[in-house]
């Protein structure tokens, strides 16, 4: 199964009371997927999933689910820091209509690489569907190692790609020398699309995408004729974005732009806060270019 190529971690919308708002996540995700999205993770680190109680969860992803139908891939945050809530939360989100999962690697635990397999072992054992590992280190204090992620792709059929947000390009460059024939590979930051492209990744999980997919999927398809002068300019002209947007905390950024685009997205749940009045001011005028 394809995970899809250019993909967002979505963000969750919550009504003025702050409550899950699953109305204005639907219309959110059919916008996404108009604009050219052909996968949305649901319920990650941008979604705020740790924010959200697992009936909120399960009741956000049967909304996107029900909102796209097969026009992309539907994917589900069901990974916490302990197996057997990662377990759970696979066969959950498997009932709830999700097309797959993404399993994070376990954070505040530091667990070891052994532990890892056994982890990921136990959670593709649970569930029929296919499995991206989300490898964050910055948020998990661990690092998921190539060797590791190889292992595991060789023990379980279902573990059929990674969101690699490591930010290491020789990390990147020998996960995809050592893939399994089939395993798919996504960039987890923005700024890294085009040089993941250069090292043969497959797609990104963007946050920028919220507002740029077009443009991303015009890199790829520029990359990949061969024209890539034109693939570098659209990446640099994106660079002030990508800066913005992660000056302050993901999703606080995002979140608030897509306020400004017309959706009722609410404030982020603490402790994330309130958008900065500065960063506000430096981000409102690129807007502009992504409303219509």
């Amino acid at each position: 199964m394809k995970l899809g190529s250019i993909l967002t971690a979505m963000i969750t919308p919550f009504d003025s009371s702050g409550a899950l708002d699953t109305n204005e996540a639907k219309r959110i995700a059919r916008w996404l997927v108009d604009r050219g999205n052909d996968g949305l993770v649901v319920a990650g680190s941008t979604g705020e999933g740790m924010a959200l109680d697992e009936g909120e969860r399960l009741e956000l992803v049967a909304a996107v689910k029900e909102s796209v139908g097969e026009d992309a891939c539907v994917i589900a945050n069901a990974g916490t820091n302990e197996t057997r809530g990662s377990v759970e939360a696979a066969r959950g989100m498997q009932a709830a209509g999700a097309d797959a999962l993404l399993a994070v690697v376990p954070y505040y635990n530091k667990p070891t690489q052994s532990g890892l397999l056994a982890h990921f072992g136990a959670i593709a054992e649970a569930t029929d569907l296919p499995i991206a590992i989300y490898n964050i280190p910055g948020r998990t204090a661990t690092n998921m190692l190539p060797a590791t992620l190889v292992e595991l792709a060789r023990r379980h059929s279902n573990i059929v790609g990674v969101k690699e947000s490591s930010g290491d390009l020789k990390q990147f460059a020998t996960i995809l020398r050592d893939r399994p024939e089939g395993f798919q590979f996504l960039v987890g930051d923005d700024h890294l699309y085009l040089p993941g492209l250069a090292l043969g990744a497959d797609g990104i999980v963007g946050v920028a995408t919220h507002l740029c997919s077009r443009e991303f999927r015009a890199m790829r398809d520029e990359f990949r004729a061969g024209r890539v002068e034109e693939a570098a300019r659209i990446h640099t002209s994106l660079l002030e974005l990508f800066e913005l947007l992660f000056t302050v905390s993901n999703p606080i950024p995002i979140k608030w732009a897509m306020g400004e685009l017309g959706f009722a997205v609410g404030s982020c749940r603490l402790p994330l806060d309130a958008m900065p009045d500065d960063l506000a001011r430096r981000l409102k005028p690129l807007l502009a270019a992504y409303a219509a």
